[in-house]
C-alpha cells in the first residue's frame, strides 16, 4: 500500500513488451479509438472554460512530490501554452467525490486507488481513455497490468503516470555481503536458506514492523498478498481481491500459514512475533544499519528508502542492497510475480482539447525526467530513460519489475474500502497477537465484505 496517502493504491494480465514475458494477452477492451468524437465515446463534462488554456488537475501528493511534479510539467507548458494549475489534497478520496457531486470536479483527477476512479466511472465523470489517448500504443510500453486495473464495464477509464513496487527486500549492503549471503535467491525455499545462514551468524534474519497508528496492520497485508501470488497465481489472486472466491477459502488460510511460518521460526524475526505490532513500520530497518546490524533483511516497498537513516540516503548504491522478493519453489506457480501500484490519472472534462494534451503528456513515457531525477518517482513505462534515476538502487528496481512474469496491485487497495482499509487490517493485529486464529480471521474478513447493494451505496 501507497503509506503516504491511505497507506495504500484489477487486476493485472501479462501483455508486456521487450523484456516482459508474456503470460496473456490484453486485449483493448475499448470501442473504438481516436478523438473524443469516436469510438461512442461519453462525453465527461465539468463546469470550467474549454480551450481556454487553463487545466485544473486535483491530486493527493504535496510538498516536494508536489514540486517535482510540477517541475516535470514546466518544459510541457512552456511548449504548449498551456497552463497546469495542480491542486495537492490530502483528504483526496473525500474531496473528489464532494467536488464532483456538487458540480466541481478538475479537468483532470490522480487517483491513487483504482477504487474511486471506477466508482466515479460508473457514474458518468469520466472520460474513457480511447477516446483520446492510443490504448494499443499505451499498452506496449506500460508495465503489465496498469490499464486493467483502470477498466470496468469493457473500457478502461484512467491511466498511469506513477508507479510503486512492493516486492522488494532490502539488505545493508556491507553487512551483509560480508556474511557471503546470496544476494539473488531464486525462489522461496532458497530465501529460507539465506534466513537459516543469518540466524546461524547470531543475526536476526528479518526487520519487521507493522505500527503504524490507526492503519496498523497494512504491512501484514502486504505479506499475505505476496504468499497470495507466490502460492497460487495471479488468477486466484484475481479472484481473491474481487470477492469470486470467498476470503476464508482454503488457499487464503495457506498464505497465511506460510507467512506465519516465517514469523514463528525462533530468531527469525528481530524481537519474535508479538514485537512487530510495537515497531513502526518506518523504524523497523533502523536497525539493520546499526554496528553490529541486530537484523538483516525487510521486505518493503520503494518507498522505504525514506525512512532510512540520512547518510544511507545520501549514498544509497554504498550502502543498501536489493533482489525481489522471490517465486515459489514448486507449486501452482512458480513465475516471478510483483507486488505493486500506481496513481492513475483521468479525464473528467472530455470536451477540452487542452486537458487531453494534458492527458496525453502524463500518461507518457516522456512525463517525469525532473520527479526522477528528484527521487522518490517511478515511470510505469518499460520505454521511460532510466539514466534519469538519481542511483542505481531505482534503477534496478524499475529492472525488477520489467523482468517479472506478471504484475498484480495491491489487494486491500483493489477491495471495498471496509475490508481493504478496515476488516482486513483489523484481522492481521488480531491474528499476529496470537487472539485469532487463520480461520477465524479469515471468516470475519468474509462476513465484513458488503454485499453489492451496500458496495453500490458507498
Amino acid at each position: 500500500m501507497q503509506v503516504a496517502r491511505r497507506r495504500a493504491t484489477a487486476l493485472l494480465c501479462t501483455a508486456a513488451a521487450g523484456s516482459m514475458l508474456l503470460s496473456g494477452c490484453l486485449q483493448n477492451p475499448n470501442q473504438g479509438g481516436g478523438s473524443s468524437s469516436e469510438g461512442g465515446g461519453i462525453l465527461a463534462d465539468n463546469a470550467e472554460a474549454d480551450g481556454d488554456g487553463v487545466v485544473t488537475i486535483l491530486g493527493a501528493f504535496g510538498g516536494q512530490e508536489q514540486e517535482a511534479f510540477e517541475a516535470s510539467l514546466t518544459e510541457f507548458e512552456t511548449s504548449s501554452g498551456i497552463d497546469v494549475q495542480y491542486t495537492s489534497d490530502q483528504d483526496f478520496t473525500n474531496t473528489i467525490q464532494l467536488r464532483t457531486g456538487s458540480g466541481q470536479q478538475p479537468d483532470i483527477a490522480i487517483f491513487p486507488q483504482p477504487g474511486g476512479l471506477l466508482g466515479l466511472a460508473d457514474d458518468g465523470f469520466i472520460q474513457p481513455i480511447d477516446t483520446y489517448l492510443d490504448y494499443d500504443a499505451l499498452d506496449t510500453t506500460l508495465v503489465s497490468g496498469f490499464l486493467e486495473a483502470a477498466s470496468q464495464g469493457g473500457r478502461t477509464w484512467g491511466a498511469p503516470m506513477r508507479m510503486a513496487v512492493k516486492s522488494l527486500v532490502w539488505y545493508p549492503l556491507a553487512a551483509y555481503e560480508a556474511g557471503g549471503y546470496d544476494t539473488e535467491p531464486a525462489n522461496l525455499t532458497e530465501l529460507a536458506d539465506v534466513a537459516t545462514q543469518i540466524r546461524d551468524s547470531g543475526t536476526a534474519a528479518w526487520c519487521m514492523g507493522w505500527e503504524s497508528d490507526q492503519a496498523t496492520g497494512w504491512v501484514g497485508t502486504d505479506w499475505i498478498e505476496e504468499y497470495m501470488l507466490r502460492l497460487w497465481g495471479p488468477d486466484v489472486y484475481d479472484q481473491w481481491t474481487s470477492h469470486q472466491i470467498p476470503f476464508n477459502d482454503e488457499r487464503v488460510i495457506a498464505a497465511f500459514d506460510a507467512y506465519g511460518e516465517l514469523l514463528d521460526v525462533p530468531e527469525n524475526v528481530l524481537g519474535g512475533r508479538n514485537a512487530v505490532l510495537s515497531v513502526p513500520f518506518g523504524e523497523a530497518m533502523l536497525p539493520a544499519f546499526q554496528e553490529p546490524p541486530q537484523c538483516l533483511m525487510e521486505r518493503q516497498g520503494n518507498f522505504v528508502t525514506g525512512f532510512f537513516p540520512d547518510d544511507v540516503q545520501a549514498d544509497l548504491d554504498a550502502e543498501v542492497g536489493i533482489f525481489a522478493f522471490p517465486p515459489a519453489a514448486e507449486g501452482d506457480y512458480t513465475g516471478q510475480p510483483i507486488l505493486g501500484g500506481g496513481d492513475l490519472a483521468a479525464l473528467m472534462n472530455g470536451n477540452d482539447e487542452d486537458a487531453i494534451a494534458v492527458m496525453q503528456f502524463l500518461t507518457s513515457p516522456e512525463f517525469g525526467g525532473p520527479w526522477a531525477e528528484a527521487g522518490g518517482w517511478l515511470s510505469p513505462h518499460t520505454t521511460f530513460d532510466v539514466s534519469q534515476y538519481p542511483d542505481d538502487v531505482t534503477r534496478r528496481t524499475a529492472e525488477i519489475v520489467a523482468e517479472a512474469d506478471v504484475f498484480r496491485y495491491d489487494g486491500s487497495d483493489l477491495m471495498p474500502n471496509a475490508v481493504g482499509g478496515g476488516s482486513f487490517w483489523t484481522a492481521m493485529t488480531e491474528w499476529v497477537s496470537g487472539a485469532k486464529t487463520a480461520e477465524q480471521v479469515t471468516t470475519d474478513i468474509e462476513n465484513s465484505w458488503p454485499d453489492a447493494d451496500d458496495e453500490e451505496a458507498s
